[in-house]
């Protein structure tokens, strides 16, 4: 395997799992308290979104930043066929979601730059891994 395909799949496995293990964390908090004061914030930060608390906002959390992104880390590790395919996808729905999140409460932070990088990172490692299986699909 070329080493920069290993380190690319590397890096994405790690991202995956870091965001997925993070959102998890995070979404079982604000779905335990929907005030958000487990982790130190607070309903008015939602006083521009459509949420008055962050019940909804944790369990999309945790399912689509967390869980989704722990299978496409396994579906990675197993180089399912279509692995590139998982990573991209999860790359949009993060980065999705910053976007949507920083218009919605009118905020951007160190936080939201990291995770958009993040999900940025994800597409891009994603179409590389897609395009270099496509060209050299014996080389998995």
């Amino acid at each position: 395997m070329n080493s920069f395909v290993k380190i690319s799949r590397i890096v994405t496995i790690f991202l995956l799992l870091f965001t997925g293990v993070n959102a998890i964390v995070a979404g079982i908090l604000f779905v335990i308290d929907p005030s958000g004061k487990k982790i130190g914030m607070s309903t008015s930060y939602l006083s521009h979104s459509p949420f008055s608390t962050f019940l909804i906002p944790g369990l999309t959390l945790l399912v689509v930043n967390g869980l989704l992104n722990i299978i496409a880390s396994i579906i990675c590790i197993k180089k399912h066929k279509h692995y590139p395919v998982f990573i991209i996808v999860q790359g949009l729905l993060l980065s999705g979601w910053i976007i949507i999140q920083v218009m919605m409460v009118k905020d951007f932070n160190l936080l939201h730059f990291v995770m958009l990088s993040i999900g940025l990172l994800l597409i891009a490692n994603g179409l590389f891994l897609k395009f270099y299986l496509k060209v050299s699909p014996q080389k998995k």
